[in-house]
């Protein structure tokens, strides 16, 4: 089903509605919906055709949804890209797609000028032309071209087809629809997939709903939106738990809260339980995926979370776990592959299975349960550490907000358990130490802890390991 009617084929079915918010910002569906045309006709006039990747260099708004359902609609490829990119990330990334012109906001023209782009677009009011009519583009052709944060080398180029996409969607609002929530908060970045997702599955949902949005998450102003709007639910990365935990936030009333998923990175128990503790009437429910099947694979259903579990599988996505304890992933949004990169492309998809890098096991009930990446397994004395474990046991901590753990060469155990913690109250490395020799067998024991100001995330809210690691010296 190609995305380019999406929005109307919503608006037929859910009727007018308030479908986007942002501050005092309201924008109906029927609004989004001819906004919409009128930028696709924008970017037909301007020489967009079918096939073309048009650049996304936007903070949150309303528009950059627009611009997500514009490019659709013109039959062109949605090219996300974070804001925070350095100019030579994003030089590399326009390059390499041969991006025909780049929407972006006001704040992001020069970064993007400087990129190099052959055409930028810092307001969508520019393209502002007669509605154009819907491209035809079949299930299998490109929708959106997303490129991986590039921790291991040169980014790659996640290709997304109309299918990923719409499937993933689908199955995601199935799950969350048992919520029976409707108004969602969504401080997550709509130029990272998991954020773009969810706006996709706003139009699934079975009854009408308002998406509010943040420009960018800060934790206060969260705390005041879900209070102001009397919002539902919202969707995070465990990093926004954390920091929310930092708030008061038993002085606000956030009673209509009553569902949080949470994705991107793993969750500590630790955190869950302390949020549903600060926050009585909110389920917080966890749930697993990667770029590379389209943000979701996994989800827990909010009435039967089991607790550790990243939840079952989505409608139509099978797991399985391989012999060394890698989870592979099929489903209707694996990827079509790598831009240009067909032997990645055959490394990390095969036989219609991808290999997502995590260690993981299946209980008898189909929960998976995620222990690591395998390739930040710390090998200490022959004995395998798992960096998740080590952080776990640390956020226990009633001091610890924040916790990252990484492995250190050393000559004779060949690595040792190096951990960095961010502090919201006053506590010794002494302390620390101490405690999580309480809670882990003394192969996973931290031997060195080091108390920061903040520890390293990405632009979505991920522990930064490539950073952390530069902190070793």
């Amino acid at each position: 089903m190609s995305l380019g009617d999406l929005a109307d084929r919503a608006l037929e079915r859910l009727g007018d509605h308030v479908f986007v918010a942002q501050g005092d910002a309201r924008s109906l569906l029927s609004e989004v919906v001819d906004r919409a045309g009128r930028v696709a006709g924008g970017l037909r006039g301007s020489g967009v055709a079918p096939g073309d990747r048009v650049g996304v260099v936007m903070t949150n708004s309303p528009d950059v949804l627009v611009a997500y359902l514009a490019i659709w609609r013109a039959g062109a490829v949605a090219m996300p890209v974070i804001p925070a990119v350095t100019a030579a990330e994003l030089e590399h990334v326009l390059r390499d797609s041969e991006a025909r012109v780049v929407l972006c906001s006001p704040a992001s023209e020069d970064l993007v000028a400087s990129a190099g782009a052959a055409e930028v677009v810092p307001s969508l009011d520019r393209l502002l032309e007669d509605a154009a009519p819907v491209v035809a583009r079949g299930d299998d052709e490109l929708a959106a071209l997303l490129y991986t944060g590039g921790t291991t080398g040169r980014a790659k180029g996640v290709m997304l087809t109309h299918r990923n996409l719409d499937q993933t969607a689908r199955a995601r609002a199935q799950v969350v629809a048992t919520a029976g929530t409707s108004d969602v908060l969504v401080p997550l970045p709509m130029s990272h997939v998991f954020g773009l997702i969810n706006a996709v599955s706003r139009l699934h949902v079975p009854t009408p709903g308002t998406l509010h949005l943040q420009g960018r998450f800060d934790a206060a102003e969260w705390v005041r939106i879900v209070a102001r709007e009397r919002v539902e639910a919202s969707a995070v990365v465990p990093s926004m738990l954390q920091l929310l935990l930092g708030q008061p936030l038993e002085n606000a009333d956030l009673s209509s809260l009553t569902y949080i998923t949470s994705g991107g990175a793993p969750l500590a128990l630790a955190v869950r339980q302390e949020v549903e503790r600060r926050i009585p009437t909110a389920r917080v429910c966890d749930g697993y995926g990667c770029t590379e099947v389209c943000s979701t694979a996994t989800m827990n259903p909010p009435d039967a979370r089991r607790d550790d579990s990243v939840g079952t599988p989505l409608p139509g996505v099978r797991l399985r776990i391989a012999a060394d304890g890698e989870v592979l992933v099929s489903s209707p949004g694996v990827m079509a592959g790598y831009w240009r990169d067909p032997e990645a492309t055959a490394d990390a998809v095969q036989d219609g299975w991808l290999r997502t890098g995590d260690v993981g096991r299946l209980d008898e009930d189909g929960y998976l349960y995620v222990v690591d990446r395998i390739k930040d397994l710390i090998i200490r004395g022959g004995f395998n550490v798992y960096p998740r474990d080590v952080e776990d046991a640390l956020l226990e901590h009633p001091a610890v907000l924040a916790a990252a753990v990484v492995g250190r060469p050393d000559p004779v155990l060949g690595e040792e358990v190096v951990a960095y913690v961010q502090l919201g109250a006053p506590a010794s490395p002494a302390e620390l130490l101490a405690f999580a020799a309480e809670r882990l067998a003394a192969t996973k024991r931290p031997r060195e802890l080091h108390v920061v100001d903040r520890v390293p995330l990405t632009s979505v809210g991920k522990t930064d390991r490539k950073a952390v690691r530069l902190l070793l010296g």
